[in-house]
């Protein structure tokens, strides 16, 4: 729920587009840190629908002038990373891997493995460090949080999503008899 007390539309680090997506971000981390509990069909669907939507917020976050570039931090440890990958790799089993050609590298023209897990757990550690870095109380941090997000967005996040959505909806519409979560 968002706080009207925090809602300030002229205010682009507290309009209603910021927080939006850190309720979106928060809710992504959320059911993520609780993984091992959920069944894979639960994370595909889940995966399925929260994907675009983490896509359409970030691709609304305003621009930001940031006042202290000094005042960012970064909380997910490699550790937490890893164990989520882990997770998330075990969920997945023989349908983690796929290829794809990455556009974004211009030296790539040729299919290159990839990692349903792997783009997850990326897009995990930027969900999760604006959703910690926003709420410290300096604004400086805030405004940071929002800025970093939206250049990751372009540079490394927005492409994740994408595939990350490619290869679900691949996965969910596969015909019934040819399943392709049953290992």
């Amino acid at each position: 729920m968002i706080d009207d007390n925090l809602l300030h539309e002229n205010d682009p680090v507290t309009s209603r587009r910021v927080l939006e997506m850190l309720t979106v971000a928060n809710e992504f981390c959320l059911f993520l840190e609780k993984v091992e509990e959920r069944s894979r069909d639960e994370l595909i669907q889940f995966i399925q629908k929260i994907c675009p939507l983490i896509y359409l917020k970030a691709s609304l976050l305003p621009d930001v002038t940031v006042s202290d570039d000094e005042a960012v931090q970064h909380y997910v440890k490699e550790e937490q990373w890893e164990e989520l990958f882990n997770l998330l790799r075990n969920k997945f089993g023989n349908n983690d891997e796929y290829y794809t050609i990455d556009h974004h590298e211009q030296s790539h023209h040729d299919p290159i493995k990839a990692s349903i897990s792997e783009n997850i757990a990326d897009i995990y550690h930027d969900m999760k460090d604006f959703v910690l870095l926003y709420q410290n109380p300096p604004r400086q941090f805030r405004e940071n949080a929002v800025m970093e997000l939206k250049l990751l967005f372009g540079t490394r996040t927005g492409y994740r999503l994408v595939q990350v959505m490619q290869i679900i909806h691949y996965l969910i519409s596969q015909p019934a008899g040819n399943d392709l979560f049953n290992d």
